[in-house]
């Protein structure tokens, strides 16, 4: 496979988990790429932290898991509950012995992984990460694409077979290829905060994940190694500034702990949520991953999960045009065809329900949680649609 200074089979555009988890593949199969990222080194981005079963798999097929778990925790328990009244419902992972090895969600923040695929690219001889650098425009070819590449002294031109975008959700890539990004933005904005306090001091129902509904307000509290991760929604008039003062900050922890003690936080991040996804994940040589091609609110976990998804299926088409003699254009297209169409079916449908679900009636939930404790089928459908094996399954469906 080709590999110099200047071209590769594959270019990726974007060093996050998407992007850094097809480069290792990828590579693993003996393809040779390149992975352009316009920081300058991983960033340490708190927003994904959740690795659902089938995703641990795929960390186990690449030999992954055993070093990431060593860096996480394992969450067996998800809980819903109704602050208002008390009421509490929480759902087993363990159920799901006998479909996966792995019947837990694996806390783990999402830059552990990329620094670990970053590193292991570094020391294979078909791979390289080049950090400061990033994509400012690219031409195609009928056999090839050819990449302009900026770093902080010059632009070079880079050749590839494929380019892939995997530049999140204001992706370059994804914007030359003047494709449409369907959806909407919500009003309000989104603040997420990370605290080694021991809140579980104050909240003795705590699992360690909980979408948890107060009105006005509703939270999600996530445990990762050493911290908790707090997800709150905030007014969209209110400026980003207000949002993650010190007095915005010790006014929810008061609501949330009943306390008046300064809780002092590692991170303080506040953005904007979107639905979207773009209208073809494919143009001739070049295709769209991750964020890049789809964007969905972080309730359920499945923005960072059905990226990698894309990933994987992607590089298994890759490998059976490189290796299999594979018809390149029916295998792209089937990529698009199925990641697509579940990111519509299930991801975007079930994370903006699963946002619902905290600001309509409680009352539908509540009776949702009720049959599920009831129903044994019912609660292990329920599981392995919020697990993703549904959404898998339902890709592997499509021809």
């Amino acid at each position: 496979m080709k590999f110099d200074e200047l071209s590769s089979n594959v270019l990726i555009s974007g060093g996050g988990p998407v992007g850094m988890t097809l480069a290792y593949s990828l590579a693993l199969k003996g393809i040779s790429v390149r992975v352009i990222e316009s920081a300058a080194g991983c960033i340490e981005d708190m927003r994904a932290s959740t690795f659902h079963p089938p995703t641990i798999e795929m960390m186990e097929a690449l030999g992954l898991r055993e070093e990431l778990e060593a860096q996480s925790l394992r969450a067996p328990i998800y809980q819903y509950g109704n602050l208002l009244d008390q009421t509490f419902y929480s759902l087993d992972m363990s159920e799901l012995s006998e479909v996966t090895p792995y019947p837990y969600r694996m806390q783990c923040e999402q830059y552990k992984l990329t620094r670990l695929i970053a590193e292991k690219l570094n020391a294979l001889p078909n791979a390289e990460v080049l950090f400061s650098h990033r994509v400012s425009k690219f031409e195609q070819a009928s056999n090839a694409v050819q990449v302009a590449v900026e770093s902080p002294y010059d632009i070079r031109l880079f050749h590839a077979d494929y380019l892939v975008g995997a530049d999140g959700g204001n992706s370059t890539v994804r914007k030359w290829l003047n494709t449409g990004f369907n959806g909407f933005t919500y009003p309000e904005s989104f603040l997420t905060l990370s605290t080694a306090y021991p809140i579980e001091q104050h909240l003795p129902w705590l699992q360690q994940i909980n979408y948890v509904t107060d009105k006005p307000n509703w939270w999600v509290l996530l445990r990762v190694p050493g911290l908790w991760r707090v997800l709150v929604p905030q007014q969209v008039d209110t400026p980003d500034s207000d949002v993650t003062s010190d007095l915005n900050k010790d006014a929810l922890f008061s609501a949330l702990l009943d306390t008046n003690e300064s809780i002092k936080t590692i991170h303080r991040t506040c953005y904007r949520v979107h639905q979207r996804v773009a209208k073809t994940f494919r143009r001739g040589r070049v295709l769209l991953a991750g964020d890049a091609a789809h964007l969905n609110n972080p309730l359920g976990g499945f923005g960072m999960n059905s990226g990698i998804h894309d990933a994987m299926n992607l590089s298994e088409k890759l490998a059976q045009i490189y290796f299999d003699n594979g018809n390149a254009d029916e295998l792209l297209d089937k990529y698009d065809r199925q990641r697509r169409t579940v990111t519509n079916e299930f991801v975007q449908k079930q994370t903006i329900a699963n946002k619902r679900a905290f600001e309509d009636a409680l009352s539908a939930r509540e009776a949702l949680m009720e049959m599920l404790t009831k129903d044994a089928n019912a609660r292990q459908s329920y599981m392995l649609e919020q697990a993703m094996f549904t959404s898998l399954d339902r890709a592997a469906a499509i021809e």
